[in-house]
């Protein structure tokens, strides 16, 4: 009894984002982790150990001196798991008038992609028909290149669920919105909401209902705030389900595709591998189930940082690349290539980089993930993401200042990445290989003494059912998305792309990139938000001049222009911190080494008053 209540009159140490006031005016999505708070002096082993650290935080279990907010273990969010896998599993049951519905925009369409073919290849594999299908704003190529504007439209969002339930008479629907935010979803739970007896609506994010996105959603009619209250209500009576445990701020702030998808990869496989498992068996759902699937993944954490040493090292050959204005070329099999082509073009909006910085190609037959109807080939050099478009439009013009990385399990056409290991060291000498075993399984000598240096994985033999298997599959490919994850952020970490963990240079591509923005200016100057903003708008126009008139326009309007420009934010923020001109801050940019390196100076610059914070 003493030992309880000792822990409960423990104060927690000052900056933990799971106290009630730290940063308040952000939703939790949106915070800075305290974890990574100076991430920008970070060298490449220690960025490695800040984000393993902050990945580790989507495991952490409820504090009883702080339950402010629930985790990804708490009762109650594997109860609202257990009741999802059975209606998932009603759907399972009738093959012919049943659908199951993942969607999202950005990181959370890509993700609900991935999930969706998984799932149709393990029914596939049972000999069964296809139940899966994803929903994507932008259509299929927002899946290989950048689109951000497009999850802005909530009504976009129904015409789109509409196409692929038609005929349909029962559809779980699952919208993926990591910040409850995406007006692309809002609207379809919205539609599902209306018809109850064909959808159950069930949200995925990692906000509080709370703190859901409040501003009114252009050419619609609510908020994403007041659909995630309505499904709230309706939880009470099983008609919908919000399953949103906190993983804590990203290790850049707001940079959703990091523990955001993770998570939604996490969960999703979960309730819908037990879903699977107990369908085939006729039997209950328990939540020993789930958290023996949950802790599968858990334990990939631990093998994939075991390797923190060499990943390291490759997050720093990848920055010396982006420094020098290299490219880091990423090179996978498979659904490896899948999130190697993801994690490419996250860079785009997140550190404003061009689409040849860090770019992913999947490599061999894709035919299995890409199907003829999604017909994504031919669309110009921006959507180029196959073996032939690497041979073709990259392999030619590689230099020794490129990084080319290898993604390949041990179960792949070995011969294959032999071949294409040796065209690509005529180029480039700066090439390393991760490669995923199991335990027994050996990398060829012939192709291991190609590669200086090989992050090799090695998994360890699961004795599984059929439905088991794809554990395995699954625990590789978030290994491989955690590494990824922190190659590319640290490379972009060492380019001085980022102060302390803000995405300072972030390209402005819809409404919610708009409102970071304008924080980050917040956040760095003290100024009020209406200043912030004037300044943003300066920027965006090119205009010193007619504020009025750019205030009265809607923020759609504003991200057009804004999505075609470059360092929008670090001009903007370099204006308010020397209260200087558009053009002089461009050229204190422009004549800096870095981005960071130029608002540092201005931060430090005599005469500028900071906040306590």
């Amino acid at each position: 009894g003493m030992k309880k209540y000792r822990r409960v009159i423990e104060t927690p140490e000052p900056g933990r984002w799971e106290l009630a006031g730290y940063e308040a005016a952000l939703p939790l999505s949106e915070k800075s982790n305290p974890i990574t708070r100076e991430l920008d002096r970070a060298d490449p082993a220690q960025i490695v150990q800040l984000l393993k650290e902050c990945d580790a935080e989507i495991f952490h279990e409820e504090e009883e001196a702080l339950l402010n907010y629930k985790r990804l273990y708490s009762q109650s969010v594997l109860k609202t798991m257990t009741i999802i896998i059975s209606k998932v599993q009603e759907v399972l049951k009738d093959p012919e008038h049943g659908l199951i519905v993942l969607s999202g925009s950005g990181t959370s369409g890509r993700l609900a992609f991935l999930i969706a073919i998984s799932f149709n290849k393990l029914l596939k594999g049972l000999g069964q028909l296809p139940r899966y299908t994803h929903i994507i704003a932008g259509g299929d190529r927002s899946l290989v290149m950048s689109q951000e504007g497009l999850e802005d439209s909530a009504l976009l969002g129904i015409e789109e669920l509409r196409k692929v339930c038609d005929g349909k008479k029962k559809v779980v629907f699952i919208g993926i919105s990591c910040g409850l935010s995406a007006p692309f979803v809002a609207g379809q739970l919205d539609f599902c909401m209306k018809n109850l007896d064909i959808f159950l609506p069930v949200l995925l994010g990692f906000n509080p209902v709370s703190m859901a996105r409040s501003d009114k959603i252009e050419g619609w009619h609510s908020t994403f705030h007041q659909v995630a209250e309505r499904m709230q209500k309706l939880q009470e009576s099983h008609k919908a389900f919000i399953l949103n445990p906190a993983v804590g701020p990203e290790g850049i702030c707001g940079f959703s595709w990091m523990k955001g998808g993770s998570a939604t990869k996490i969960l999703l496989e979960t309730v819908l591998l037990a879903a699977h498992k107990t369908v085939s068996r006729e039997s209950q759902i328990s939540e020993k189930c789930l958290l023996e699937i949950l802790r599968t993944y858990e334990r990939a954490h631990e093998v994939t940082y075991a390797q923190s040493g060499k990943i390291a090292a490759l997050l720093k050959q990848a920055g010396t690349s982006l420094q020098k204005k290299a490219c880091v070329y990423v090179l996978g099999w498979h659904t490896l290539g899948l999130l190697a082509i993801m994690d490419g073009v996250e860079c785009i909006p997140t550190f404003g980089a061009d689409h040849k910085d860090v770019r992913g190609f999947l490599i061999g037959d894709h035919h299995d993930i890409f199907h003829k109807e999604m017909d994504l080939t031919a669309q110009g050099p921006q959507v180029a993401f196959s073996q032939e478009d690497f041979v073709r439009m990259v392999l030619p013009s590689l230099t020794e200042l490129d990084t080319v990385l290898f993604l390949f399990t041990l179960d792949d056409d070995l011969a294959e990445v032999e071949e294409l290991v040796v065209q690509v060291k005529e180029k480039t000498s700066n090439i390393q290989a991760l490669s995923h075993a199991t335990v027994g399984q050996y990398l060829p000598a012939s192709l291991k003494k190609l590669f200086p240096a090989i992050i090799s994985i090695m998994w360890p033999i699961l004795f599984l059912e059929y439905e088991g298997n794809f554990i395995q599959k699954f625990q590789r490919e978030l290994s491989t998305k955690w590494i990824l994850n922190t190659v590319s952020t640290g490379a972009h970490v060492l380019k001085g792309k980022v102060l302390n963990n803000c995405m300072v240079d972030l390209r402005i591509g819809n409404s919610k990139l708009f409102w970071r923005a304008v924080s980050i200016l917040q956040r760095f100057t003290g100024h009020s938000q209406a200043r912030c903003v004037d300044s943003l708008l300066q920027v965006i126009y090119d205009s010193e001049l007619a504020l009025d008139d750019l205030r009265n326009k809607d923020i759609s309007t504003h991200v057009l222009v804004a999505t075609h420009k470059k360092k929008v934010v670090p001009t903007a923020l370099l204006c308010l911190l020397r209260n200087c001109s558009v053009q002089e801050a461009r050229r204190r940019l422009d004549s800096s080494h870095s981005i960071r390196a130029a608002l540092e100076a201005s931060l430090s610059a005599a005469g500028h008053k900071r906040g306590t914070d």
